[in-house]
């Protein structure tokens, strides 16, 4: 009798599945636990884990197609905004006291931003649920590594594995993550899993050493209940609250410092930091056009040209180093970015709200927002956004009594 053909796979499908495996693994898992004990490890292993899964479509040619994707981008106007405030931020190296380092500082940005779009055209159209629960499984793990080994209550400083910059970046890398895992567990409706991992990572930020991820997760938490609660006025409620307060900005010391001064005392850290903040804003007002130039707050502080009591929030610095120009386009970009985040996807939008809070709100509370490290954590969550998106062509089974050659 004839042999019967034989149908083997393809091998480089199946390597391609094999290498996209190991480039979720370590994006999702292995990220958030070295994050922990590891100041550079989050820099390290994201570009490894980008690099597996572009040789990865490469293989089998699952990803997007480069024109497709690009044309999206470009299309939109938060794209358009967002070529405007790095242009301008480029444009301002003219004027900055700090050329250098603003040079510097925003060819690392560039390479973030390549690498996120890398990552984002690398990924399949569907999305494998198999890899997607890594998400979960990584912030559930790493939560429950930081509770059970006390690395946010000072074991990790008395057995000398890191200092607290290091717990807190691990912390705020929780934080982001957390909500994009819910968000999946939610669609897939795993109530119960998702709570527990919100609980393990809450409990996790409470024992941090900082209060800024804690502080930040429980904004990102308003927000998800708001978008959850009431979808569409959700979704434009923290659009325009986010875009509101970076371009308004400049009004918040002259409103918040008459009220915290009486209650606070004029020697407390926020009182100072608003009234240093006032006195930039009314001692150069023309500075409010054109900003000092890119990366002049942070070096500012250093050489003496702004006081310490300077304020480190985002909301303060944009103003300060780029103007009403880049504020205003920044806000654009925010406004654009989190209303068509909301209306991709309705399963996934108190997820995506909460992401893009708990990000504003870190930054708004002190966090560097041109740090390499907390601009590729916001890249591992919008990564892992996308991944989960694509993870929602299929939610539910067909009945049997609806397939083929099944009798009703």
């Amino acid at each position: 009798m004839p042999r019967a053909a034989s149908s083997s796979p393809d091998p480089a499908v199946d390597a391609a599945a094999l290498l996209r495996r190991i480039g979720f693994l370590c994006m999702l898992v292995v990220v958030p636990l070295a994050t922990l004990v590891s100041r550079r490890a989050i820099v390290i292993l994201v570009p490894i884990a980008v690099a597996l899964l572009c040789l990865a479509t490469a293989l089998d040619g699952a990803g997007r197609p480069l024109g497709a994707g690009l044309v999206r981008f470009v299309r939109s106007r938060a794209m358009a905004a967002g070529a405007l405030l790095v242009g301008w931020a480029a444009l301002s190296i003219v004027w900055t006291p700090f050329p250098g380092s603003a040079t510097e500082r925003l060819l690392n940005i560039a390479i973030t931003v390549l690498l996120t779009l890398a990552g984002y055209l690398a990924l399949p159209d569907r999305m494998r649920a198999a890899n997607a629960y890594l998400l979960p499984v990584g912030v559930g793990l790493a939560a429950v590594a930081a509770v059970a080994l006390g690395l946010f209550s000072g074991a990790a400083l008395r057995i000398g594995l890191d200092d607290d910059s290091t717990l807190e970046r691990g912390a705020m890398l929780l934080a982001l993550l957390v909500w994009p895992a819910v968000a999946w567990l939610r669609s897939r409706r795993r109530d119960v899993e998702a709570l527990g991992v919100a609980v393990a990572v809450a409990l996790a930020l409470v024992l941090a050493p900082g209060p800024i991820p804690l502080l930040a997760l429980a904004a990102g938490a308003v927000a998800f209940v708001l978008a959850a609660w009431r979808p569409g006025p959700g979704v434009r409620i923290v659009a325009g609250a986010a875009a509101g307060l970076l371009a308004l900005a400049p009004l918040i010391p002259f409103l918040l410092r008459p009220l915290v001064t009486p209650l606070l005392g004029t020697a407390h850290p926020l009182a100072m930091a608003l009234k240093t903040w006032q006195r930039v804003v009314t001692s150069e007002p023309l500075r409010l056009l054109t900003g000092h130039g890119f990366e002049t707050a942070l070096r500012g502080r250093i050489v003496g040209l702004l006081p310490p009591s300077a304020p480190t929030s985002l909301l303060f610095e944009i103003w300060y180093e780029l103007g009403v120009v880049g504020a205003v386009a920044a806000a654009f970009v925010l406004w654009s970015a989190v209303l068509q985040s909301g209306r991709d996807h309705p399963t996934l939008a108190p997820g995506a709200m909460a992401t893009a809070m708990t990000a504003f709100a870190s930054a708004c509370l002190g966090m560097g927002t041109t740090v390499i490290w907390w601009l590729t954590s916001v890249a591992i969550a919008v990564l892992a956004f996308i991944a989960i998106e694509r993870g929602q062509f299929r939610t539910s089974r067909p009945k049997a009594s609806a397939l083929p050659g099944r009798g009703g």
